[in-house]
Parts: C-alpha cells; sequence; structure tokens
C-alpha cells in the first residue's frame, strides 16, 4: 500500500509561520531550547511547521510526531472543539500527537522529555497507547 503524502510548508502560510516563530509563546520557547540541533535522542524537530492547512507548533518528521503546547487560549469551549477536530484528522494522516500544557514545560521539563521520547519508533520504551496522547502530570506519569 503506498503511502500518502501530505502537503508541507505550504507557500501560502510561510508569512504566518514566520509570525508564529517569531512571536513564540515563553513555553514554546522554552521546549524549543530543549529539541532543536537534535538535543533529544538525535531527532530534528522544526517549529511552527504546517501540515496541509494546519500550523503545529513542533514536528518531527521522522517519527511522524507533533508536539502542540496549551495555555490559556486553548482553555475555551471552542478552541478545545477546534482542537479535537484537527488532531482527529491529524491523527487520520498519521501523526502521532502530543499534548502538554506550559506549565510543564516550566515545573517538570525532564517528564516533558521523557514522555516525548516514550513516543520513538526505535525507542525501547516506546509507548502502546493510541496515537493522540494528552500528557498530563499525575502520580503514575506513564505514558
Amino acid at each position: 500500500m503506498k503511502k500518502m503524502k501530505y502537503k508541507s510548508n505550504i507557500k501560502s502560510l510561510k508569512e504566518t509561520r514566520q509570525h508564529l516563530r517569531t512571536h513564540s509563546t515563553s513555553a514554546e520557547a522554552e521546549l524549543w531550547k530543549h529539541l532543536k540541533n537534535k538535543q533529544l535522542a538525535g531527532r530534528k524537530f522544526r517549529r511552527q511547521h504546517s501540515i496541509e492547512n494546519y500550523i503545529v507548533d513542533f514536528y518531527c518528521s521522522e517519527e511522524k510526531l507533533i508536539i502542540e503546547l496549551d495555555g490559556d487560549p486553548h482553555g475555551d469551549y471552542i478552541q478545545i472543539q477546534y482542537d479535537e477536530q484537527r488532531d482527529k484528522k491529524l491523527k487520520e494522516m498519521g501523526y502521532t500527537i502530543l499534548r502538554f500544557e506550559n506549565r510543564f514545560v516550566f515545573q517538570e521539563i525532564e517528564w516533558v522529555k521523557e514522555e516525548i521520547i516514550k513516543t520513538f519508533s526505535s525507542s525501547s520504551e516506546a509507548c502502546t497507547e493510541p496515537a493522540e496522547v494528552r500528557c498530563t502530570l499525575t502520580e503514575s506519569s506513564e505514558c
């Protein structure tokens, strides 16, 4: 069966992506410090990357992994519905989606990095959860 190839970094979204990169949230800037330059298990991440008409916070093409950070703007009902619809579409396209609340980037960065690494296909601790994982900190912070 032939793999579907989806449009990536569409030219019409270039200015929007650039604006989002130069005006990133403090949580995005902090996580980027840990993802850029293949610092996390040698994986290359892009920030504010577009897939079809969606712009995702962080993307690793090697793993087909999308990482989204959720802050206050994602707390309202309309935004939550949009995120769920978007995540469903991206999941149907074969992407794995991890969502973290901004506060975990500042308070539990090592846990965030561990959760990301668990999704890597060559990881011996590969996650067996469905393609979308909503991460929240609990006593048992397993995937």
